[in-house]
């Protein structure tokens, strides 16, 4: 039977920060208003004239092949997952491709707000289980800014923007994408939304005058639900999966907001030194949070170390992701 393993990761976030200082010259807030409800200290943001989510996916894939040693024209299938496309359509997943000489290569983006890298890793793994593809890229890309209301204390403090790539090939040894569980609930639609822009709700002067086409999150609400559902995946997938909360080496969560990570953490009752944390210096990029964690701390991952990836975005969506790590 064939398993997906992870055969390399990648990542890369723009060189421009936006730290809390600065960002209390914008917007009325400060500091230790941020760090104590968030834990952000600061964010990567795009300034590159004329370009958008495309940019960052492309510099991560890049380095993506460049350490596996890949050719680009090796690559079956590249997956995106955004919620800050370029454009409605073509796909910025195509985007990337073709910026990256994938010849050879379909490419698709989802859509699965905060989730989409798990989700995009657990399609990525099907189409290596079937023998479909033999190379898959999967790439979370988000300029997260793009989206971001600058006048809202409430949100403008949480987003960075930033991108993560990983590669999936098979292999008939257990590891690599063993299992996942992913549930979603249309009841969420409106406290986490941006509520213009789509068909509904076409950009016009009015949409433009009334801000909305900039995220809006009902913070205390999403706090709640991100809590019991990242924590209820999780351990829903363990138990699938026979695992205790001992076997478990680190749990990778979303990095939407320190103290979600701390409920979750403290509530499944796994030690702080198994939880891979980095939001502090990048806030929350969405689907490229997990992946840029993994990058940031694959020097202390060992082969066979076990690892639950779990996230929660609008829609709601969320889910767990079981891993076995083969680098």
């Amino acid at each position: 039977m064939l398993n997906a393993r992870i055969s390399g990761i990648a990542s890369y976030a723009p060189d421009d920060i936006l730290d809390n200082e600065m960002l209390s010259k914008m917007v009325d807030t400060n500091d230790e208003w941020i760090t104590t409800r968030v834990g952000i200290k600061q964010r990567r943001i795009l300034k590159k004239e004329g370009e958008g989510s495309s940019y960052l996916g492309e510099q991560a894939v890049k380095r993506l092949l460049e350490s596996t040693g890949t050719a680009p024209e090796e690559v079956d299938l590249l997956i995106c997952a955004t919620s800050n496309p370029d454009y409605r359509f073509p796909s910025t997943g195509s985007v990337i491709a073709h910026r990256c000489g994938l010849k050879n290569a379909y490419a698709y983006d989802i859509q699965a707000a905060c989730a989409g890298f798990i989700v995009a890793l657990q399609d990525g793994a099907a189409y290596v289980r079937s023998g479909m593809r033999k190379k898959v890229v999967v790439v979370a890309a988000e300029m997260m800014s793009s989206m971001v209301n600058y006048n809202d204390r409430s949100t403008c403090p949480l987003f960075g923007d930033g991108a993560g790539a990983m590669m999936l090939e098979p292999t008939d040894r257990p590891v690599g994408i063993m299992d996942g569980v992913f549930h979603i609930d249309g009841e969420g639609r409106d406290h986490l939304i941006m509520p213009a822009g789509g068909s509904v709700k076409p950009a016009s002067h009015a949409t433009i005058d009334a801000c909305e086409h900039y995220v809006i999150q009902d913070g205390r609400y999403v706090y709640k639900h991100a809590v019991t559902d990242m924590l209820e995946s999780s351990l829903e997938v363990m138990e699938r999966n026979g695992l205790s909360i001992e076997d478990v080496d680190y749990l990778i969560p979303h990095q939407a907001n320190l103290r979600i990570i701390e409920a979750v953490s403290q509530r499944a009752g796994i030690a702080p030194e198994k939880v891979l944390v980095n939001i502090e210096h990048y806030g929350n990029t969405s689907a490229a949070s997990i992946p840029l964690c993994i990058d940031e701390f694959k020097g202390q991952l060992k082969k066979g170390d076990r690892m639950i990836l779990t996230a929660f975005g609008a829609g709601f969506t969320w889910g767990a992701l079981y891993v076995i790590w083969d680098i």
